[in-house]
């Protein structure tokens, strides 16, 4: 008789827990990022892209660190 312990997890549990714990960490790090980038971002463009990396689950974060933070304020005319 083949007994499985419920207390022990499978490897895929584990497994698609370390996927979840890696992109929580992502969204994490890109947030962080964005707040310590925000007073170079409008107000909009900070909005924008908090949503993109809450709601776009990998391609957000990544989108945020290896695009977003080289984002510039538009040049006033003088």
């Amino acid at each position: 008789m083949d007994t499985v312990n419920p207390l022990i997890p499978a490897a895929d549990d584990i497994a698609w827990s370390i996927v979840a714990l890696v992109l929580t960490v992502l969204a994490i790090v890109a947030l962080v990022s964005l707040a310590l980038s925000a007073r170079r971002l409008t107000s909009t463009q900070a909005l924008v892209w908090v949503l993109v990396v809450l709601l776009i689950p990998v391609a957000g974060p990544v989108a945020w660190l290896a695009v977003g933070r080289r984002a510039r304020m538009p040049r006033r005319e003088a």
